[in-house]
């Protein structure tokens, strides 16, 4: 499997690279000194674009996710990463779509699974999303998905604590 392959650079608590592991090894050993990408799709109205993750995802398979995210691979720098990510699962090339980053989030200071940036990317349409990525999506209001996630919608483990972060009122 193509993740089984994948080599991510591991950070120090400056997210200076101090050498690389297989992502498996990374999740095997429950490490969170690595880099990651997060993209949350808002339209006009300041509706979320939320997808459910497929069954085939092998950590959080059917739970819904942040629009879009994704590993920053060895030697990859974070918008390196969002420009492959975005082609990837949701079919956007970065030059055509207007992206803002939101804020930049360590596992040491803000106890999420990694290091990561977090982009917002204003769109008025559903992402041609990768099927095989995704089953299903859902347009929510921020207060809408907290809700959802409060009562139980099972979800990635860093999704509401974005959303409060970025979007609660």
């Amino acid at each position: 499997m193509m993740q089984d392959l994948e080599i991510l650079d591991i950070v120090d608590e400056s997210d200076c690279v101090i050498g690389q592991k297989k992502r498996s090894e990374i999740y095997s050993q429950g490490l969170c000194n690595f880099r990651v990408v997060n993209s949350f799709v808002v339209n006009s109205l300041g509706k979320l674009w939320i997808p459910r993750r497929s069954a085939q995802k092998r950590i959080f398979p059917l739970c819904l996710d942040v629009s879009m995210g994704g590993h920053v691979e060895s030697g990859e720098t974070y918008e390196d990463a969002l420009q492959r990510e975005l082609e990837e699962e949701l079919n956007l090339d970065l030059n055509m779509v207007n992206t803002q980053l939101l804020g930049y989030l360590t596992p040491y200071k803000y106890q999420v699974s990694a290091f990561m940036k977090v982009y917002e990317i204003r769109l008025d349409y559903e992402p041609d999303y990768n099927q095989n990525d995704f089953i299903e999506s859902f347009w929510l209001y921020p207060s809408e998905l907290i809700e959802w996630l409060n009562k139980g919608e099972p979800a990635k483990s860093d999704l509401i604590k974005l959303v409060q972060m970025f979007y609660a009122n």
